[in-house]
């Protein structure tokens, strides 16, 4: 592995994150029916006091509200919070000045001068990486963010801009992409392999498969709203492998499904950053980080998971 920049060396000393994704988001997470800004306050809450203090969000999740409920929560807190946000491409916004000053509107929604990971949420064939990266330099030299990351960029897409920011002496931090135990596919395309050589921190979205390794839902219970046609065949092929994951809990003090899931993910050298609707979610998803399971166990899940589902090559 590269040697790891001081600029991104606080990424690489996180195990553990939180996603924002679900505050404020009404289509895929029900908020306002199944959770509150109350209940999101009080999983912020109680993150922080089990120890996690990075939180992921993005203009668009909840049309800004989710940036805007963590600036209300940072005026609350003493303690010291790591924010990331993101940059989305939309495609009217198709040159490199559009990122510094997306990046200023993020900057007031949370109430703050800097973040200190400003993330391209996804690659867009409107703009090259080339030009995304000139406008992330562009927003380090400002002083908006400390440092810059990518979100669902493959690897050759992934590299372009890792080369381009080089040439401003400046690290490409990160790259967030789906992973989990019934997504594996960064491992298989060679995308994590990739991160790992040249330093840059993966970090995972959508580590509990959007519910489906918490154990709560089954064919017989499907999650709802549009997750449930989403996730009709991979639910037939889940009992044995959450089968596998109690009794890989239960030698741990008795860990959950997700916390196994999750320390499945940082035993592979990722950064997860489950979401949490309320506190005990938030208390359940701190409890992945703190122990390791052995590399036995990561191999047995490995190979139940392994062929779970089909996976693209690249």
């Amino acid at each position: 592995m590269t040697e790891v920049s001081n600029e991104t060396r606080f990424l690489h000393a996180v195990q553990m994150g939180l996603g924002a994704w679900q505050w404020g988001d009404r289509v895929v997470w029900g908020y306002g029916q199944t959770h509150t800004d109350e209940d999101i306050r009080k999983a912020f809450d109680v993150s922080l006091s089990m120890g996690v203090r990075f939180v992921d969000t993005a203009e668009i999740y909840g049309s800004g509200y989710s940036e805007r409920l963590l600036g209300q929560f940072l005026k609350d807190t003493e303690q010291p919070i790591l924010i990331a946000t993101k940059y989305f491409p939309w495609p009217w916004r198709f040159s490199k000045g559009f990122i510094p000053r997306a990046l200023k509107g993020s900057l007031e929604r949370l109430g703050v001068e800097s973040v200190d990971l400003y993330q391209i949420h996804w690659s867009t064939p409107l703009m090259s990486p080339e030009t995304m990266m000139e406008g992330m330099a562009e927003c380090v030299k400002q002083g908006l963010t400390r440092t810059v990351g990518v979100s669902n960029f493959g690897q050759k897409t992934m590299i372009r801009a890792y080369t381009t920011l080089a040439r401003y002496g400046i690290p490409l931090a990160s790259n967030q992409v789906h992973y989990s135990l019934l997504n594996r596919e960064v491992e298989k395309n060679g995308t994590l392999a990739r991160c790992k050589e040249l330093g840059i921190r993966l970090i995972a979205y959508s580590p509990l498969e959007q519910g489906l390794l918490t154990g709560k839902y089954s064919s017989e219970n499907p999650p709802p709203g549009v997750r449930r046609s989403q996730y009709t065949e991979l639910l037939k092929k889940l009992p044995p492998v959450l089968k596998l994951m109690q009794e890989i809990g239960l030698s741990h003090g008795d860990k959950t499904v997700s916390q196994v899931a999750l320390n499945w993910l940082i035993c592979k050298d990722a950064l997860p950053i489950p979401g949490a609707k309320n506190a005990t979610q938030a208390e359940q998803n701190a409890g992945g980080a703190g122990w390791q399971m052995t590399e036995d166990e990561v191999a047995k899940l490995d190979e139940a998971t392994d062929h779970i589902r089909e996976y693209a090559t690249q």
